[in-house]
C-alpha cells in the first residue's frame, strides 16, 4: 500500500513562528514512529517569516536545526510561487500558530487546494481566533463567562474626550484588576493586567498597537484548568489539566520560559467539576464549529464551585511536553497515536464532503 504524503506546513508570518517550529519538529518525529512510518511520508513545507514557501532541503534543514531561515522582503511573485512538493501532498498538517495560521486564512487556501487538512475549517478557525467573536458564540451557547467589554482601536486612539469616558466605563463595569487583550493574537501576546487607571490606559494603548479589536475582562481569583478535545461530529474530552505559576499572570514569558509554569495532569478536582468542564469543552467545540482538535481553557472558582469558560484554542501548541498532547497521553492516547488520529480525522472530513455539480 502506498504511503500517504503528509504536508507538514509550519513556520509562518506571525510572532509565534518559533513555537510553530517546535510543534513541527515534534509532529515530524511522531510520524517517524514505527507504526506511522509504515503509513505516512512526511513532506515538510516551511513558510518563511517573509511569507515565502520552501519545500525540500531548505524545509528539512529548518526542522533539523530548529532555526528560521534568514530572509529579505519577498516580491509578489515569490509570495504566489509554491514549491513543487505542494502538488504531491495527500493530506495537510498545518501547524501554524497565530495570525495567518490558525485564523482561517491558511485554512481557506488549503480548502481551495481541495486536499484534506488537520484541524478546523475557515469558520471554526476564524471564530476560535477572534476573542470577541468567540465570546459571542459562547454567549449564544449559554456558556458562563467572566464580565467583559469589547472595544476597538478607534475608541482608544480617539480624541481626549472619548478615551477618558471609555476608561470610566471599564472601571465602572469591570473594576480592578482587569485584563486587556488584543482580540486576534495567541500565546498571551499583548496581554496586560491593569490594577489602576494609569495601567489601564497604558495597556489599552499597547493592545491597540497589536490589533484593532480589543477585549477587556474582569479579573477573578481562580484556578486555571484546561481540557483537550479530539474528534469531528462526535468529539471526546480528555482528562483535565491545571497550570500553576509564580508570576502575576500567565503571560508570554511565563508560558515559554522553562520552569516558570507547571502542568498538573490530571488536575485534582471534584468528580462533578471534571464532568462539568468536559461537557462545557465539548459545547464550546461545537459553538465555534471546530473540528479535529482544540484545547479549551477555564477558570474554576473553588470557593463558589463556579466554572467560567475562558477561551478555545483550535490549534494549540504541539511539542510533546505541551498541554494538549500531555492531556491525551494521560487519557490513554500516546503522542504518535494522537498524530495518526488527527490525520485520520482530516481524511474523514474530506470523505464526508458532498460535491454538487455546477449548473451552467
Amino acid at each position: 500500500m502506498a504511503k500517504l504524503r503528509v504536508g507538514l506546513l509550519f513556520g509562518g508570518r506571525s510572532g509565534e513562528h518559533e513555537v510553530s517550529l517546535n510543534s513541527a519538529i515534534a509532529i515530524a518525529t511522531a510520524l517517524q514512529s514505527t507504526n506511522n512510518q509504515q503509513k505516512y511520508e512526511v513532506l515538510p513545507i516551511y513558510i518563511q517569516k517573509n511569507g515565502v514557501w520552501q519545500g525540500g532541503e531548505p524545509a528539512q534543514q529548518v526542522l533539523k536545526q530548529n532555526s528560521p531561515l534568514t530572509c529579505n522582503k519577498a516580491t509578489p511573485q515569490q509570495l504566489w510561487t509554491f514549491p513543487p512538493q505542494v502538488s504531491e501532498v495527500d493530506v495537510w498538517f498545518p501547524i501554524l500558530h497565530g495570525p495567518n495560521g490558525e485564523d482561517g486564512t491558511i485554512q481557506g487556501l488549503l480548502t481551495l487546494m481541495q486536499a484534506p487538512f488537520v484541524g478546523s475549517g475557515v469558520l471554526g478557525s476564524a471564530v476560535g481566533m477572534d476573542k470577541i467573536a468567540m465570546k459571542m458564540a459562547f454567549t449564544q451557547a449559554g456558556l458562563p463567562q467572566v464580565e467583559y467589554i469589547a472595544v476597538d482601536r478607534e475608541q482608544i486612539w480617539s480624541n481626549p474626550c472619548v478615551f477618558p469616558k471609555l476608561c470610566d466605563d471599564i472601571e465602572e463595569k469591570l473594576g480592578y484588576p482587569c485584563f486587556i487583550k488584543p482580540a486576534n493574537l495567541g500565546s498571551s501576546v499583548g496581554i496586560a493586567k491593569a490594577r489602576s487607571r494609569s495601567e489601564l490606559e497604558a495597556a489599552l494603548d499597547n493592545a491597540a498597537s497589536y490589533d484593532r479589536r480589543i477585549v477587556i475582562e474582569t479579573g477573578v481569583t481562580a484556578r486555571e484548568v484546561e481540557c483537550a478535545v479530539l474528534g469531528n461530529d462526535n468529539p471526546k474530552a480528555s482528562v483535565i489539566g491545571e497550570i500553576t505559576y509564580n508570576s502575576d499572570f500567565y503571560d508570554y514569558e511565563t508560558k515559554y520560559t522553562d520552569g516558570m509554569s507547571q502542568l498538573h495532569i490530571p488536575a485534582q478536582l471534584p468528580d462533578e467539576i471534571v464532568t462539568k468542564i468536559q461537557e462545557m469543552a465539548i459545547q464550546a467545540f461545537a459553538a465555534v464549529d471546530a473540528s479535529g482538535l482544540s484545547r479549551v481553557d477555564f477558570f474554576y472558582l473553588e470557593d463558589t464551585q463556579e466554572v467560567f469558560i475562558n477561551e478555545i484554542n483550535t490549534l494549540p501548541g504541539f511539542p510533546a511536553f505541551s498541554m494538549y498532547p500531555q492531556l491525551w497521553q494521560a487519557t490513554g492516547i500516546s503522542f504518535p497515536e494522537l498524530v495518526d488520529q488527527l490525520i485520520q480525522l482530516a481524511l474523514q472530513v474530506r470523505s464526508n464532503l458532498i460535491c454538487h455539480p455546477v449548473r451552467g
